[in-house]
């Protein structure tokens, strides 16, 4: 195997060393006008000696010129170039054909009339009819940039010229516009450019995406003459036939994908063409322009090829128009990429389709085009994650960073679409929510009527499952750590999201040790953790009783069990009862002959005797940061 890969690395750089001097030539001949013709031929060959009779035949047997030492004397009638420029020097200028000039694009081209007329027949009827007016101002609007109409030039002067597929549109349009037809004169430039076009650019994957993305500067042309749509039926044909031509599908659907799968969507040629054409590799659409890329899409969807191709092939076009230059018409670029993306669950990642809508807020997209990425990532909020849900809000200066309203109507689109089998979505999407507002908690900046609305829709969005508060309570705890400056009322006001009996064990434990929780709240917290362990005690009482009609052996042991929880149990009740009291405010129920634990409490904390006042802790102002 090694040996087979260096035979080719050899071939190859052979190969090279010989192509080396005829791309060398074919540089050169670009740079000259008129076009020199190439004459590839072996060192003392008849072709040898017939390009050198034909470059300067000075030294010939009819010449009094002596050969140059071991040079060859020519046999031939040709003239040399010195005879021949003295005959033109000395040749009456007004035999001379009139000049024609023409304006492409700011250049100005100066072309023997005669030699223009005898091709285009256009230009030999504008000759009849205005034989000594300028003609530039009758042929500005011809449809060319400066590299075409110089071809069609060294055409009508006699030179061969080369068509590739950069230039074969452009020449086809300035070859119709001319008149340069077989009706005019044989074997001209229009039959000869069909002909490129139709052999060499429409079989090919390659030169057809390269000749139509050329025909962006000769547009509405190229659309009359019905070159892009052959362009296009040709790249949709061959998609069809072979759909891996616009990438491998989109195989990682989570959000931590990064750009390390596009590695994997090239398009792998196959082995016999890897054997034949090292260099080859297939042109990626994304090259093309929106007018002609929308298109395409549009074409290929109509015939039916599959979904997940043509998704992975919007998904690089939006990373290379709209996410890498968001300044260049990337507003018309993200609303029409919105159209082309399929609807279809699951097709595209949630990050990638949360970054299109970043993108849209970004750049004042239409409200139909943000709310169609909404509903799509509705679809499958479930496989996104905390970093997705970052929306820029509209207009974002500082007040309101986060979009709100958008996170608001994604979670309605989820809930609304869900078809999920069971509560797995849905819990994993109370998380996510969770997950978030914790994130955003630890904002100094952030508004608390910002946080209480994003706490109340992770409350929302966990009704209906058996998850705990926990996270609600872990995101109030950070934001009470962040923001210190609120006053008790403001901290009363932020807590009253937390819903105590959700709780956990651990949970409680915590926040009764918080000294960043208002008081009430560590009261009703208390109270509830007493009511939960009475339940537990009840239960278990419950469970003694069902243990001993099972058993009558340890029947006098588990009586006085029971007997010590009944009267644990009514322990627990008094401390119920006296703690329900505390939270209505009034403690005249309570009995006189054993201390208050609450009264001792407010006796330590300087407040009132009386139970009267709900609010008895001492109010605290409101002081800001400094």
């Amino acid at each position: 195997m090694a040996i087979t890969k260096v035979v080719l690395y050899f071939i190859q750089a052979f190969t090279q060393l010989l192509q080396a001097p005829q791309d060398d030539a074919d540089t050169i001949i670009k740079e000259r006008f008129p076009v020199p013709r190439l004459v590839i031929c072996d060192q003392h060959g008849s072709q040898a000696r017939f390009l050198l009779a034909k470059l300067n035949p000075s030294a010939t047997y009819n010449s009094d010129i002596p050969a140059v030492p071991g040079g060859d004397i020519l046999f031939t009638d040709d003239v040399s170039f010195e005879v021949f420029l003295d005959h033109l020097q000395r040749r009456p200028k007004s035999k001379l054909s009139p000049e024609v000039q023409f304006h492409i694009r700011g250049v100005q081209f100066t072309l023997d009339g005669e030699l223009v007329a005898a091709k285009s027949a256009k230009l030999a009827k504008l000759l009849k009819e205005y034989p000594q007016n300028d003609l530039s101002r009758l042929l500005c609007d011809i449809p060319a940039d400066p590299e075409s109409f110089e071809l069609v030039g060294r055409f009508c002067h006699g030179y061969d010229i080369k068509l590739l597929n950069e230039n074969i549109v452009q020449v086809v349009c300035i070859a119709h516009y001319l008149g340069m037809t077989e009706n005019h004169c044989p074997n001209n430039l229009l039959n000869k450019a069909l002909y490129f076009f139709e052999h060499q650019i429409l079989p090919n994957w390659n030169n057809s995406i390269k000749a139509l993305k050329s025909a962006e500067i000769v547009h509405e042309q190229a659309v009359n003459l019905g070159l892009v749509d052959a362009c296009i039926e040709s790249i949709v044909t061959k998609v069809q036939e072979d759909p891996c031509l616009l990438g491998e599908p989109i195989k990682n659907l989570s959000s931590d994908d990064d750009d390390g799968d596009e590695k994997e969507n090239v398009h792998k040629p196959n082995a016999r063409r890897r054997l034949f054409d090292l260099e080859w590799k297939p042109e990626d659409l994304e090259v093309l322009s929106l007018r002609f890329y929308e298109p395409v899409i549009h074409e290929m969807f109509q015939r039916k090829v599959p979904q997940e191709y043509v998704a992975s092939s919007l998904r690089r076009y939006a990373k290379q128009w709209v996410f890498q230059k968001e300044e260049n018409g990337g507003k018309e670029i993200v609303e029409s990429l919105e159209r082309l993306l399929p609807h279809q669950k699951g097709i595209f990642p949630c990050k990638f389709l949360f970054e299109m809508l970043k993108s849209a807020v970004s750049l004042h997209a239409s409200i139909q085009c943000k709310n169609g990425l909404e509903i799509r990532i509705g679809q499958q909020l479930d496989q996104a994650n905390v970093k997705d849900l970052f929306i820029p809000s509209p207009g974002y200066t500082g007040d309101e960073q986060y979009s709100i309203e958008s996170i608001r109507r994604i979670l309605k689109n989820f809930y609304s679409n869900y078809t999920g089998l069971d509560s797995s979505g849905f819990i994993k999407v109370a998380e996510l929510v969770d997950n978030f507002l914790a994130e955003v908690a630890s904002d100094i900046d952030l508004k608390m009527s910002t946080f209480l609305s994003l706490a109340d829709m992770s409350i929302a969005v966990s009704d209906g499952t058996d998850r705990s508060s926990d996270g609600v309570y872990r995101a109030v705890d950070i934001y009470l750590d962040r923001h210190r400056h609120l006053t008790e009322s403001e901290r009363e006001k932020l807590c009253r999201v937390l819903d105590c009996n959700k709780m956990s064990v651990e949970a409680r434990e915590h926040a009764v040790q918080n000294e960043r929780l208002p008081l009430r709240l560590v009261v009703q917290i208390m109270f509830i953790g007493q009511l939960q362990l009475r339940d537990t005690i009840t239960k278990e009482v419950q469970g003694s009783d069902d243990r001993i009609m099972k058993s009558e052996e340890d029947e006098e042991e588990t009586r006085a069990e029971m007997e010590k929880m009944e009267s644990k149990v009514l322990e627990l009740e008094r401390e119920c009862q006296i703690m329900r009291e505390i939270q209505r405010g009034s403690c005249t129920n309570v009995k006189r002959q054993k201390p208050s634990m609450w009264k001792e409490m407010k006796r330590k904390l300087g407040c009132m005797t009386t139970m009267h006042d709900h609010n008895c802790h001492v109010k605290k102002k409101k002081v800001h940061p400094r």
